[in-house]
């Protein structure tokens, strides 16, 4: 019993100030528990529904992460990885400005970056009551999704909106609660400023989800409108956005306990998983992930330690499966360090006492929690099953990955005719080319090879294992399909692959399918989808619907309590404190980072740890400018604001709302956030302010960019 009253007491269900809050919702109540932590505003200069707010100077940045307005003139701020996919594209040979970076002098130089998006968020209204009108508790799940769909429509149809807007509604606590939006969005955006990576992605892989961090992760754009701050597709005649409010900047920096915000656009979060289901994915789904792609990479690595051609050629795919290898491990960790598991049990048998005390809720949910742990011990198997089948057959497999893409296409001939699947060839051909442009096919051999025994070891024989086993029998093991596979298969031969694509439709699609990646994935995949994922659909839409009851359970049991949502990538404010953290005996890690300890990092030609000549000459001069603390430049700090993918960018304001930071990961240890947030180890990573404006300033000589910003010294 003691045991269980501790962990109940460090549940951080029950702890207000962690989480991820709507902006509408945050009451008189909550601006107290920001206030108790330093906050100076109040709730409506963070969000107001009509006059300019904080909430005016945050977008949701290309769709995928955030962007804030640091200036009158539509300067948007976010992350270097946020806004790298532009840079690439426009990079050239001639003007290489991932490598080099780029600075335009005038807006004349600023880079027009296609299909870059702001969306800014203009109001929020709480639409519940109207959305599940005529939704009751005897309605079919199919039925009950009709009837919301017609509701949101018609909502949508009666609502008023400018021209220029869009609405945008989602559902809350797991379809419990509903949220309407009126968005913004921005299509002519163009690139002002990057650091070159050395500077932007220092550390790249190594210090990925790692702190002490040393890296300047940010890039500026600037959004452009038509003459009337409307948005507009390009046109030389745009002229910059007019934001409603953009951000001071504040150089006073941070000292531990200082009160921080988050404004953004976090993407995805589950943090009302039962016991069970957060069980099942520390202990069984994470370790499948992890085995997988621990295997894939050290075969990718050993390649690319021994040829700088594949190294080039791998570097940006390894880096993207490395990312979650790396954090599904320091989620697994967390998990298990802080018994996460247990004290998701201490909150469910707090949870069945209350419901026990009450007899209306006894008759309503007390079977509630038994249900939905069963449900998942019988998803269990069908769940891994569906983890190895992703991990080895699409996401790390280069040859069954592409045949999986195309797969559509390919079946389309049967379906919709041969005209349509005609329509479809160039964009094959253009999609095929940029994969073969990085494809090594005796590093996809040795990957297949491990990957297929690993799939037909892990998935039953009437899911898809069987045939993998039969044709590595045929062919002499699974090191003998591999190499069959590669000296066949049109998926992994460039010149193959196009030659065929030249040919008639007809005898396309009648090669495609006699070709033998192609036959197995196949025999492979449709066993899988009629063994395991009509039975995993099943059990996981009665998950779902468990879950939302249990979520709408929660809302009732625990009233006393605010509970936040989870991320579903809509504007969201977290808050914290400056903190430094102890991740196991013995390790403390301080809260701020500075420019000497990139100089200590520093290998000279090293792709992660390399650093520009002037940024060397900079720190030995000294020449720090007013960006100096200390007799160095800091870099990044850390604190506990609750934040996940899509924060990416997003702003960290002090306790008068003026920018310090820029968020851009979280610490290793922390990782477990997205499904269990612990304050002693859950760390958020920022870039300092200082750091950025000394990079734009006095390493770029930029300083033109400073005089539209509102600089607090």
């Amino acid at each position: 019993m003691n045991k269980l009253l501790y962990l109940l007491l460090a549940c951080p269900f029950l702890l207000p100030a962690q989480g991820m809050w709507i902006p509408l919702e945050i009451d008189k109540a909550q601006e107290k528990d920001m206030r108790n932590l330093g906050f100076k505003l109040h709730a409506d200069d963070l969000y107001h529904p009509t006059k300019p707010s904080i909430k005016d100077a945050i977008c949701q940045f290309d769709g995928r992460c955030t962007g804030e307005m640091i200036s009158p003139a539509g300067l948007l701020l976010t992350n270097h990885h946020c806004g790298f996919g532009a840079i690439q594209r426009l990079s050239t040979l001639e003007h290489n400005y991932v490598d080099d970076g780029y600075w335009a002098k005038n807006r004349m130089e600023e880079l027009p970056a296609p299909g870059v998006t702001a969306m800014f968020v203009s109001q929020i209204q709480d639409v519940t009551a109207f959305v599940l009108l005529g939704v009751s508790e005897g309605l079919s799940e199919r039925d009950r999704q009709s009837t919301i769909d017609k509701n949101i429509e018609e909502l949508k149809r009666n609502s008023k909106k400018e021209t220029w807007e869009e609405f945008l509604i989602r559902p809350f606590y797991n379809g419990n609660k509903y949220y309407l939006f009126w968005t913004v969005t921005y299509k002519d955006v163009r690139l002002v400023g990057t650091p070159p990576s050395s500077i932007g992605k220092f550390g790249s892989d190594t210090d990925n989800w790692v702190w002490p961090r040393h890296t300047g992760d940010f890039s500026i754009f600037r959004v452009y409108a038509d003459k009337n701050n409307h948005p507009a597709d390009y046109s030389p005649e745009n002229v910059p956005f007019s934001p409603k409010h953009y951000l001071p900047i504040s150089l006073k920096g941070v000292e531990e306990g200082d009160f921080t915000t988050v404004y953004g656009f976090p993407g995805r979060t589950d943090e009302y998983l039962s016991a069970e289901g957060l069980r099942q994915t520390a202990e069984v789904l994470d370790p499948a992930r992890v085995n997988v792609r621990d295997q894939a990479l050290k075969i990718m690595d050993g390649f690319m330690r021994q040829d700088p051609d594949v190294k080039i050629a791998y570097i940006a795919r390894y880096a993207g499966i490395a990312n979650y290898w790396k954090k599904w491990q320091g989620e697994m960790q967390g998990l298990k360090s802080k018994n996460a598991v247990d004290v998701k049990k201490a909150y469910e048998a707090a949870f069945t006492k209350r419901i026990e005390s009450n007899p209306e809720w006894k008759a309503k949910y007390g079977n509630l929690l038994p249900r939905l742990d069963e449900t998942y011990r019988a998803l269990e198997p069908y769940a891994l099953a569906r983890e190895y089948y992703f991990e080895t057959m699409v996401r790390n497999n280069q040859l069954f990955g592409s045949i999986s893409g195309q797969s559509r296409w390919i079946n389309s001939f049967a379906q919709n005719g041969q005209s349509a699947f005609a329509q479809k060839i160039p964009s094959v051909k253009t999609a095929m080319d940029a994969f073969f442009k990085d494809y090594r096919p005796r590093v996809d051999q040795a990957v297949n090879a491990r990957l297929l025994q690993t799939f037909a070891e892990n998935v039953p024989d009437e899911a898809g294992g069987a045939p993998v086993k039969a044709a590595a029998a045929q062919h002499g093991g699974y090191a003998g399909l591999a190499t069959y596979l590669v000296e066949n298969s049109a998926f992994a031969d460039g010149m193959r692959m196009n030659a065929l694509l030249a040919r008639s439709p007809g005898e396309v699609y009648a090669a495609l399918r006699q070709d033998p990646g192609y036959t197995l994935w196949f025999a492979v995949d449709s066993l899988f989808q009629l063994n395991n994922s009509i039975k995993y659909n099943e059990l996981q839409n009665r998950a779902n619907l468990l879950q939302r009851e249990y979520m709408a359970a929660q809302l009732k049991v625990f009233k006393d309590k605010k509970l936040f949502p989870d991320a579903n990538g809509t504007l969201r404010i977290t808050y914290g404190k400056v903190r430094s953290y102890a991740p196991r005996d013995a390790v403390r890690y301080d809260y701020q980072t500075d420019l000497d300890g990139v100089m200590e990092k520093y290998v000279p030609d090293d792709y992660e740890f390399d650093v520009p000549d002037k940024l060397i000459e900079l720190y030995r001069k000294k020449d720090y400018g007013m960006y100096a603390a200390n007799g160095t430049v800091p870099v990044a700090f850390i604190a506990t604001n609750h934040t996940t993918g899509g924060n990416s960018g997003s702003p960290a304001l002090d306790a008068r709302g003026n920018l310090i930071g820029l968020n851009f990961d979280r610490v290793w240890e922390g990782t477990m956030s997205d499904l269990y947030y612990d304050a002693d180890i859950c760390r958020n990573i920022m870039v300092d302010m200082r750091y950025i404006l000394f990079i734009v300033d006095k390493y770029a000589g930029a300083g033109h960019l400073l005089q539209e910003m509102k600089i607090i010294r």
